[in-house]
């Protein structure tokens, strides 16, 4: 029993390891590191980050694998502008001519001077649960706080010398009107040297923009030019810095698989670039991503890099295609497309034998579905998710999914969960034997082992079988974890009460009864970040030590200590989980405590719940020696 039990506090302890590691010092550290990024933000939003003008930079450096001939200009390398004054988005917006976008999903606008995608906001997504705050704001133009753009075009061969439009260009609108689900734009340029330049921009029900450029010559000589499409971010943004989810620059680059750096590793890097065709890459944050999807059979150089532009750090992802060459008088273009917008699983798509294609399957898209974290034990977290997703639409909410799901892993594993409990009602049964046992050879460990194991195969007892309900719930615990802090739909999606988003932690304190009593306690010097407890995990804490005390109590005084304070340092450890994941465990130990108890009842084994409750606060007088 002694070994039973300790490795259950090894299973235990390890999870609470992990998980309190990253409470206790992954968080701190985490909230630090965002404090001081803030900080360098707040500095650096005094200078003006300047434009990036392809047509304007130095060369790229020759590259393995180019085509051959004189190497274009770089797209996108920042201009060495002087800095000026920082505007803010809103003048930027009012003071530059635009065409705006108008989609249930998106709302912005389009710089015609550059021709840029940069003014996006996601209007069915808040800032807060809160429906009346902000829509998220996804792209702002250059020289506004936290600049973030898409950026589309064409780059002359080396030593040409051929106007190119750039960022300081203004384009035309042909016709009037925005920018709408069945109504795209056409923007055109003439650079006065025989090129007339064409953009036409299509936007679908969703997130996905199509770009069309196009070029005729009017000259009397062939010319040599290469698209390029880019992704610009002014500033490092502020990310969370969990280890178990990606924010930062991310593609999937044809054979070369899956590419991923964050922001940090980037500027220690500054270029990483390859040759591929089947290519898409951007910029990924928690719920909401921008990539660039160029044609699944171009060959790009695909690249990711970093720099510094005017005192600020910049970063990019970006694309260059394959030359191509248009005859004086001929026409020539290139396509490509952008996602911008919220990472929704049916959007995105799902590569799984079931769940939504989404833009992966329509597209016929390299594993676009990476672009949602979904981590190594993808085979937990889909299926789980997929689970939730379905019982969301038959029940309209998704705490109830999670309390229906709960129950069905519940009934998936009640045979192998029935076993265990059978083999500990049992061993509880052969408790007089095993205590027998332990004094009969209290000074041969070794014969005490040997009688034990006799009596457990007689018995047809699993020692180890109590060890099976935990390791159960360890993989479903972690794969929910991962899908309420991963999945959009779970974001701000409301409980019943005071949970208005499972994806955020219980915003009520025990201590402050529920904000009766007008007092922060996490602002006490260092406890105070302990001091938030809230109702949910206080009714999780409670769950857990009556299913704890169902069990008598261990005989080494050492494991009574570790096992009465477990539910108390848990209750503290999950205060900070999301409350999806907190009313899950607070439901999965009480089903747990009604089978155990229905389990042990038909195994004849007694019910020790009420009178370990009852001696936890009563203590019972040791009983007398009798006289000799």
């Amino acid at each position: 029993m002694g070994e039973h039990k300790n490795t259950i506090i090894a299973i235990v302890l390890s999870l609470a390891v992990m998980v309190g590691w990253q409470i206790l010092v992954g968080y701190p550290q985490m909230k630090k590191e965002q404090e001081q990024a803030l900080l360098k933000q707040q500095e650096q939003s005094q200078i003006q980050p300047g434009q990036s003008q392809p047509g304007q930079t130095k060369t790229a450096p020759s590259q393995a694998g180019a085509s051959s001939g004189p190497s274009p200009q770089a797209p996108g390398v920042p201009s060495t502008a002087a800095p000026s004054q920082a505007a803010s988005r809103e003048s930027i917006l009012r003071n530059t001519p635009r065409v705006p976008i108008k989609t249930p999903r998106l709302g912005g606008s389009i710089d015609l001077k550059g021709g840029r995608i940069d003014d996006l906001t996601l209007t069915q997504y808040r800032e807060t649960t809160d429906p009346d705050s902000p829509p998220i704001t996804l792209f702002s133009p250059s020289g506004a706080p936290d600049a973030y753009y898409a950026e589309f075009g064409w780059v002359p061969a080396a030593g040409t010398n051929v106007a190119m439009p750039g960022a300081d260009t203004v384009w035309q609108q042909q016709g009037s009107g925005a920018l709408a689900i069945d109504h795209p734009i056409t923007l055109t340029y003439d650079n006065g040297q025989g090129l007339v330049f064409t953009r036409t921009i299509a936007i679908d029900d969703r997130y996905l923009f199509t770009i069309k450029d196009s070029v005729a010559n009017k000259s009397a000589s062939p010319v040599t030019l290469y698209p390029y499409a880019l992704v610009s971010r002014h500033g490092t943004p502020e990310v969370l810095g969990y280890y178990i989810l990606h924010e930062g620059l991310i593609g999937v680059i044809g054979e070369h698989g899956e590419q991923t750096k964050t922001y940090k590793d980037i500027q220690k890097e500054k270029s990483l670039s390859w040759d591929a065709t089947d290519v898409w890459l951007g910029f990924t944050d928690k719920y909401f991503a921008a990539t660039l999807i160029p044609a699944t059979d171009a060959k790009v150089r695909a690249r990711f890099s970093a720099g510094d532009e005017n005192g600020m750090q910049t970063y990019q992802t970006d694309y260059l295609a394959q030359p191509m060459t248009v005859a004086a008088g001929a026409t020539g273009g290139a396509d490509t497309r952008l996602f911008a917008g919220a990472k929704e699983v049916s959007v995105v798509g799902i590569n799984f034998p079931f769940g939504p294609g989404g833009y992966n399957a329509a597209l016929q898209l390299n594993k676009f579905d990476l672009l949602i974290d979904w981590g190594y034990f993808y085979f937990l977290t889909k299926p789980m998710f997929l689970a939730l997703d379905y019982f969301f639409h038959v029940v309209g909410n998704f705490g109830i999914a999670i309390l229906i799901v709960t129950v069905i892993v519940k009934l998936l594993f009640f045979p192998l969960a029935n076993k265990s409990y059978a083999s500990m009602a049992k061993m509880k049964a052969v408790q007089p034997q095993m205590a027998m046992i332990k004094e009969r050879y209290a000074d041969d460990r070794v014969k005490q082992q040997q009688a034990m194991m006799e009596l457990y195969k007689k018995e047809q007892i699993n020692p180890i079988a109590g060890c099976l309900p935990i390791a159960i719930q360890i993989p479903v615990f972690f794969s929910l974890y991962k899908v309420l802090f991963i999945t959009i739909e779970m974001r701000h999606a409301p409980f019943y009460g005071w949970i208005h988003d499972l994806s955020a932690q219980d915003p009520t304190n025990i201590f402050t009864l529920g904000g009766l009593i007008p007092f922060d306690p996490t602002v006490i010097p260092m406890i105070g970040s302990f001091l938030h407890l809230g109702f949910w995990p206080a009714i999780m804490g409670v769950t857990m030590w009556v299913q704890m005390k169902l069990n008598p109590a261990p005989p080494d005084p050492t494991q009574q200590v570790i096992f009465n304070w477990m539910p108390l340092i848990f209750t503290f450890m999950l205060a900070k989980f999301p409350a999806g994941l907190v009313i899950y465990w607070a439901w999965n130990n009480s089903l747990s405590v009604a089978q155990q108890s229905v389990i042990m009842h038909r195994n004849g084994a007694k019910i020790e719940l009420w009178d370990n409750l009852k001696s936890t606060f009563v203590k019972t007088k040791p009983k007398a020696p009798p006289a000799e």
